[in-house]
């Protein structure tokens, strides 16, 4: 067994690692997933981490009961510098409770507890169920988007609206506040605000759920945070603020990932007519497809950031106690050994095995909502605007480099 464990940590390569490619995962993730499955990196905070990049070896220690997903721990690798005045520490504190990046990031029974109010929402029956609504909500986009005419910006016109209006319209968000939720959303996980920005983002979003919750808890609605509400009565799982989090988790989980994996997957498909002809010649290919699309771009790079609890041998590297870890779907998605040719963008493949949505217990709750949203839109969006293509230069597009959901900024399309 061997270890690290005096390494010098500027002699590690940084994490995140540049894409050559904006298409593709690092260069660097093809030696690690075949020569190098367990190794290690430096932070941008200069914090040492330890990198997992084997398919094998990722849904390995996505299932070890020995590392925890707390952000709170000292030991947890966040890739940004969390740089806070006295006042925001103090409100965050005062907030803890409800802070979004608790609401799932528990684990054992704590963990169990809440997913047990909120999985029964996202099973593959309840979300087949409001297909026909999600069809209706990508038409209104869509229509919305043809009607302003060609040139359009496909992030703002279509990729965002469109999982927005489905999670708002799940948790039963009045109209009215919907656009007030979607604009500081954005701001929460957009990295180029700034820490002030992204606090005051969250302590709104958290206060206007707030008075939502109190409102189902007055008078639970047959909806998605009324049933949850229900749920809670019966089986005293959370206090109030602790439910305000699961709100806010669901609110943006919901979007963030959906909406950078429709702009991707347009890219993908755009960049890859052979397959896009495929896809509109028989559109049930749709569901192979959108694993396929997962698999390729793998937006939720890294699939699981913990730390570990105890000593860990793994792929016969220790990995001590207090140390963080990160496993990468990008390089587990392209591992040779499980996808032939995973350079290779194939419709046709059967992708179903990858880690997009994370494994183990901390497997991403929505992933049936996730692939339904992306079967309607890539069936509808190729359907109706069957000419449409990007006006700039795929390696021009910014992209959210060192994002932990990867994506680009603006797609400008025509049609």
């Amino acid at each position: 067994m061997s270890t690290t464990d005096n390494v010098d940590p500027a002699e590690l390569p940084a994490y995140p690692m540049a894409r050559g490619c904006p298409l593709h995962p690092p260069a660097e993730y093809a030696e690690l997933s075949t020569q190098q499955p367990v190794s290690r990196a430096v932070l941008p905070s200069g914090k040492p981490v330890w990198l997992v990049a084997s398919h094998e070896l990722v849904k390995e220690i996505l299932t070890d009961p020995r590392v925890s997903s707390n952000r709170f721990h000292s030991g947890f690798p966040h890739q940004f510098r969390r740089v806070q005045t006295a006042a925001q520490q103090a409100e965050q504190t005062k907030q803890s409770s409800a802070v979004i990046g608790r609401a799932f990031g528990v684990d054992g029974a704590e963990h169990a507890g809440r997913k047990r109010l909120v999985v029964p929402e996202f099973t593959v029956r309840r979300v087949q169920a409001f297909r026909p609504r999600i069809q209706e909500i990508v038409d209104d986009v869509l229509d919305e988007m043809t009607a302003a005419g060609s040139p359009a910006e496909l992030m703002s016109a279509f990729a965002l609206p469109v999982p927005s209006r489905v999670i708002c319209e799940l948790l039963d968000v009045p109209l009215a506040d919907r656009q007030y939720f979607l604009d500081r959303t954005t701001t929460m996980v957009d990295q180029s605000t700034t820490v002030e920005q992204r606090q005051q983002a969250n302590i709104d979003v958290l206060a206007k759920l707030d008075g939502l919750i109190r409102a189902k808890e007055a008078d639970p609605a047959d909806d998605v945070l009324g049933r949850i509400v229900r749920r809670n009565v019966e089986l005293g799982v959370l206090d109030h603020d602790e439910i305000v989090g699961v709100a806010a988790f669901l609110l943006i989980s919901g979007f963030e990932t959906t909406a950078n994996m429709i702009a991707m997957g347009t890219l993908g498909l755009l960049e890859n007519p052979g397959q896009l002809e495929l896809l509109t010649e028989d559109p049930g290919l749709a569901g192979s497809a959108v694993d396929e699309l997962l698999r390729y771009f793998s937006v939720s790079d890294p699939a699981g950031s913990r730390v570990a609890t105890e000593d860990i041998e793994l792929g016969g590297v220790r990995i001590p106690a207090g140390d963080g870890v990160i496993a990468l779907a990008g390089a587990a998605n392209w591992d040779p050994q499980v996808f032939d040719r995973p350079e290779r963008l194939d419709i046709r493949r059967k992708a179903r095995g990858h880690l997009a949505f994370g494994h183990g217990a901390h497997q991403c709750i929505g992933l049936h909502l996730a692939r339904l949203e992306l079967e309607v839109v890539f069936g509808t969006l190729f359907r109706r605007l069957p000419g449409l293509r990007v006006t700039a230069p795929v390696d021009d597009l910014r992209y959210k480099v060192g994002a932990n959901i990867y994506g680009v900024h603006e797609v400008p399309v025509a049609w």
